[in-house]
């Protein structure tokens, strides 16, 4: 793992790999026609080590520079632990909590509040609430970056959580590539295979292809799911001074047996219940399948006087037909039964196109080299809602929990009936500035002003919304000493809202400031870096979930002020030449204008880790431990409660030969039992499994 590196965010030249580099290759030359004046050839990079990046900014800073926290999951250490899907990547990140409160949908959340904003190679997605839906496949992503705390400059749209960046595999410089296969607990089976080659003999067009086929069972009764995938990637150079690259990513994936909603806990008399870890509400003939297609093309131009432009344009879609089948109720315990169904018919097409420009350069002024990043993006979603209503289940008990995965017949259900059709557009401009004040202290401003419309029909009736909105941002950082810098930033808060009130409109926009202040030391010749920030946020309307439904049958929210305060530890590198380590605590704590806890299933403090070890004798083998420590969390509206526990995972690797290598993986060695989300009653975590997997580069 490097540590002096320069952070990547964006969809800027250097950012996705795709500078020109000129250099001198005198055989390549020679070949050619045996002139040393002649040495100078263009070649495309692939993924650099010193990789440069808008990062929080838009400018370029190395990670120890930034005003912000900043958190690194890397392909490596998604390696090491067997991270193969972006749940468990995620897991891997200090200050996420992995909230996957059904089997098929999933949220994020960073100090205290859901991550509602993501990034794939710096250029913004549409995220709405939040949620990730179906099981999303690693092995396409060279690493994820999480950017802890307001996204001022990064998307000006956003509440105090952070944001996720998902970086692209690009072509290497040379022909390369591995395959793998895996096979583990709950009848694991999964390929893989990653090539990148070069398109020309001087290596000015190279492509690469990501393949992976994933089928499994689970620990939950019922549930299994299987996951197609595919990316390819081509890039080169135009001209001397400009590049080209465009790709495209597929996925299927197909979850049958899923759950919608959790499990529940809550008897009659007021008591919580307890199941098998293997227990679960979903019946056979539930499912919950999802087909995603992503592509993009980027064209970048490099002026004589280094300033680069770069646009982008991308464009989504996706759809997730599904049959549910959810069971609420509370448990008499001398009978188990209480419980009933509701079964559910959805499907969902979404399409969203968004285009991204940007500037960047340097200038000079007041006797100093400055930095300037300027641009303007615009996107648009279109989300069409459909349902089936079914002939009969609504509210019908079910048999004493838990029941047969054949115990409830599925309903007949009626005609596809749209449900709601919304369309999203966000505009922005945005710029910012590196202002160098001395050799030692530097100050970053900017702005991000933006332009939200919404419009449609849902079951609520018409929908038109037009907000706008301008974010400030500005951040310093002060080296104290060549390692040692410390920094403070300020941003404001603007999230739009896709949660329903009492009355079945959406909820005002979330409003508020954000602080954050810091340190970050760099040890050992810059190979292990420690940081420690400390930050504070007021959101205004935040929604929080009530008791009961609206007027429409449906759950509702209502807004409140709300307060947000903690500390942010990392410890990251290379402890000895043969110890490398990612080790991460969290303290946060969220209270609303009445000093009341508001997301209690949040945990106040975490400690994860990622330890991994090369023997130094026998450097073939390689074994690691890695997981999470967190405190006690507890949901006051389901009564719901999971004591504090500890995670711990291990892996060992025997690099059989430069090309083979076999790898075990063993996760939740102490066989923990623990409920895995209490964001809503959710199910139990997996008890003690494993894998084992065989790859081989070429």
């Amino acid at each position: 793992m490097k540590i002096k590196h320069t952070f990547t965010l964006s969809p800027l030249l250097l950012a996705m790999g795709l500078q020109t580099a000129f250099a001198q290759d005198a055989e390549q030359v020679a070949n050619v026609e045996n002139n040393e004046e002649q040495t100078e050839t263009i070649q495309i990079v692939g993924v650099r080590q010193t990789r440069a990046s808008k990062g929080a900014t838009g400018l370029t800073m190395e990670l120890s520079e930034t005003p912000q926290s900043i958190s690194i999951v890397t392909s490596e250490l998604i390696k090491n632990f067997a991270a193969n899907n972006i749940n468990d990547a995620l897991k891997l990140a200090t200050g996420v909590t992995v909230e996957e409160y059904e089997t098929t949908r999933t949220n994020y959340t960073a100090r205290g509040f859901d991550i509602k904003n993501t990034q794939v190679d710096g250029v913004g997605m549409p995220n709405g609430w939040g949620i990730v839906t179906g099981p999303l496949e690693s092995y396409g992503y060279e690493e994820i970056e999480v950017i802890r705390g307001a996204n001022g400059l990064l998307t000006g749209v956003g509440n105090a959580a952070g944001t996720i960046n998902y970086v692209r595999k690009r072509p290497t410089n040379e022909n390369q590539g591995e395959v793998g296969v895996t096979l583990g607990s709950y009848d694991l089976k999964r390929l893989q295979a990653d090539y990148s080659f070069l398109l020309t003999e001087s290596g000015s067009w190279a492509a690469r292809v990501v393949a992976v086929s994933e089928d499994k069972e689970s620990h939950l009764d019922v549930l299994s799911s299987d996951r197609t995938y595919f990316y390819g990637v081509i890039d080169g150079q135009l001209t001397d001074n400009s590049t080209l690259a465009a790709g495209v990513s597929y996925q299927n994936s197909n979850t049958d047996g899923t759950m919608w909603g959790g499990l529940v806990f809550n008897n009659t008399d007021g008591t919580q219940a307890e199941w098998d870890t293997s227990a679960s509400t979903a019946q056979e003939w539930t499912f919950w399948d999802t087909e995603s297609t992503n592509a993009f093309v980027e064209y970048t131009y490099i002026f004589a006087n280094d300033w680069q432009v770069k646009a982008t344009y991308n464009q989504s879609t996706s759809k997730d037909p599904s049959e549910l089948f959810y069971v609420y109720g509370a448990i008499d315990k001398d009978t188990n039964l209480g419980l009933y169904g509701w079964p559910g018919n959805y499907e969902s097409d979404f399409n969203s196109k968004i285009f991204d420009i940007t500037a960047k350069g340097e200038y000079s002024l007041f006797g100093k080299t400055h930095e300037l990043n300027l641009g303007a993006s615009h996107a648009k979603s279109e989300t069409l809602s459909y349902l089936r209503y079914a002939a009969s289940g609504y509210g019908d008990p079910t048999p004493a929990f838990p029941y047969a995965a054949d115990a409830i017949a599925e309903p007949v259900w009626g005609d596809k009936t749209l449900y709601s059709d919304i369309d999203m557009t966000i505009t922005r401009y945005f710029g910012s500035t590196k202002l160098n004040i001395t050799n030692d202290l530097f100050v970053v401003a900017g702005f991000n002003a933006i332009n939200f419309t919404r419009e449609g029909t849902n079951s609520s009736g018409e929908i038109n919304n037009d907000e706008s909105e301008v974010s400030p941002y500005i951040g310093a950082t002060y080296a104290i000493t060549e390692d040692i810098n410390v920094y403070a930033s300020y941003s404001d808060v603007y999230q739009p809202q896709e949660q329903y009130d009492y009355d079945s409109k959406f909820i005002d926009p979330t409003k508020g400031i954000n602080y954050e202040a810091g340190i970050k030391t760099q040890w050992l010749d810059d190979r292990l870096l420690a940081t420690f920030a400390i930050f504070a946020a007021e959101q205004n309307n935040l929604p929080i979930q009530q008791e009961g439904l609206n007027a429409a049958g449906n759950v509702y929210y209502a807004g409140f002020d709300v307060e947000s305060k903690g500390i942010e530890m990392e410890l990251v590198g290379h402890i000895t030449d043969n110890l490398t380590a990612v080790v991460g605590y969290t303290n946060v704590n969220v209270e609303d204008e009445f000093g009341a806890e508001t997301t209690e299933w949040v945990p106040e403090n975490v400690v994860n880790y990622s330890l991994s070890y090369t023997i130094p004798n026998m450097p073939e083998f390689t074994f690691g431990l890695g997981g999470k420590w967190q405190s006690k969390i507890k949901n006051n509206t389901y009564a719901l409660e999971q004591k504090s526990y500890l995670l711990a995972n291990i892996f060992a690797r025997w690099d059989i030969s430069e090309q083979l290598s076999l790898q075990a993986n063993i996760n939740n060695i102490t066989d923990e039992k623990y409920i895995i989300s209490l964001a809503q009653p959710s199910y139990y975590g997996a008890p003690r499994n494993g894998s084992v997997s065989l790859s081989y580069k070429f």
